[in-house]
């Protein structure tokens, strides 16, 4: 066995490329000529010889030499792989910052808020600094337990929060997905927590699936007496079924009557960052019916960049209150019919009861679907099917809208 003496003297011969000088257990020192020395452990991987380098003598001393070499003797008896254990080390230690969950937080929110649309991204941080960061944020996340995060979440829940609660988990646990692929911990605390919480059902938009009652609304919406912005809306939002804010923002240079088009940009859509910026346009085709009425409603409104200004601010969209007044105001509260939830509406029987494509329908509803090949179903296509489907749909709902009205006696 070696030294700390035999270290010191230990030299290589000119006429040799280096000199190895054995301990124990695989543990040797090798001597350069130029008398730089470095220790070394053999290893047996398949049957072969190989070997994990420990550092530079003095720097590493005999006794520490002889430490790591029982450590990654250690290792071995346990089944790990020395050396891919180390590599982990060393990526673990590249996490400048630290390991707070405040830290780590930000650190993932920083990667992935690029991806998100700004409301998104700064609903998500708020989330974090009122509800979260002062209770846990100087908390290392490796410490952490699942009972100091369900106690942080029941102070949300305690508040009637209760679907915020939902969401601030599942911010969490994306949190801990990247702590963990970040070296920073080695389990997910999230997991089972969700079961501890007040469960929260997401609640359905209000929408009308049964055809007989359908008609009955429409007759409503006939009836109605507001403004001609609210009727146009209101006639609108079951033929065409977008989106509410997607609706309401709606510019009259975005129409094209001739070819019977609304083209909606990617701004407005509901997408992320990247989609909102770079992403293609959702065209509505517009039925008969949807253009008629566009054109009634161009007399009031045509004067400006809106098609649906709000009575106070023509610079300003309607008021998505406005409808939801309007739906009130015939009897059909939120339970029962919102304007989100014609879209749930025409999904429902433009599949169940007039057979159309479900990919036809939601790409209609500009939700990202794939085919039975997996293949992204391109909403900028098919128009002609999608245009002869809204057809369809349109004078469909005249039908149901004609259905119990009365027949005038021959003259």
């Amino acid at each position: 066995m070696l030294t700390d003496k035999h270290c010191k003297n230990a030299l290589c011969p000119q006429d040799k490329k280096r000199a190895r000088f054995a301990d124990s257990k695989g543990l040797y020192l090798e001597v350069s000529p130029a008398g730089a020395k470095r220790w070394f452990c053999k290893l047996y991987a398949d049957g072969k010889e190989g070997r994990m380098a420990l550092g530079s003598y003095p720097d590493v001393s005999l006794a520490e030499a002889r430490n790591a070499r029982d450590k990654v003797r250690g290792q071995k008896a346990d089944g790990l792989d020395p050396v891919q254990t180390r590599k982990l080390e060393k990526l673990k230690a590249t996490n400048p910052q630290g390991d707070t969950f405040k830290i780590v937080a930000l650190e993932w929110y920083a990667k992935k808020s690029t991806e998100w649309s700004p409301a998104h991204a700064e609903r998500s941080l708020r989330q974090l600094e009122r509800d979260l960061f002062p209770w846990l944020g100087e908390r290392p996340v490796a410490a952490m337990e699942p009972p100091e995060l369900l106690a942080t979440l029941r102070k949300v829940e305690e508040r009637g929060a209760v679907e915020t609660a939902d969401r601030e988990l599942m911010l969490c646990r994306q949190i801990w997905r990247y702590a963990s692929a970040t070296g920073r911990v080695s389990r997910d605390i999230t997991d089972g927590i969700k079961e501890a919480l007040t469960p929260y059902r997401g609640t359905h938009f209000g929408a009308i699936t049964d055809p007989q009652k359908l008609g009955i609304l429409l007759r409503a919406i006939d009836a109605y007496k507001g403004g001609p912005i609210v009727r146009a809306a209101l006639k609108l939002a079951p033929i065409l079924f977008p989106r509410p804010g997607e609706f309401r923002a709606g510019e009259w240079k975005e129409v094209d009557f001739e070819i019977g088009m609304w083209e909606i940009p990617a701004l407005r859509m509901k997408r992320k960052k990247d989609g909102k910026e770079f992403g293609p346009p959702h065209f509505v085709p517009l039925p008969r019916q949807a253009v008629e009425i566009l054109k009634e409603l161009k007399v009031y409104t045509g004067h400006g960049r809106l098609m649906f200004p709000g009575e106070r601010d023509h610079g300003r969209p309607v008021s998505e209150n406005s409808v939801r007044t309007a739906l009130i105001t015939m009897g059909y509260t939120s339970d029962l019919q919102t304007w989100h939830g014609f879209r749930a509406t025409a999904r429902t029987i433009l599949d169940e009861v007039l057979d159309f494509d479900p990919l036809l329908i939601e790409a209609q509803l500009a939700h990202a679907v794939k085919d039975a090949n997996g293949r992204a179903y391109n909403r900028t296509q098919y128009l002609k099917r999608r245009a002869d489907m809204m057809q369809r749909w349109a004078d469909y709902l005249d039908e149901l809208r004609n259905a119990a009205m009365p027949t005038l006696p021959d003259s």
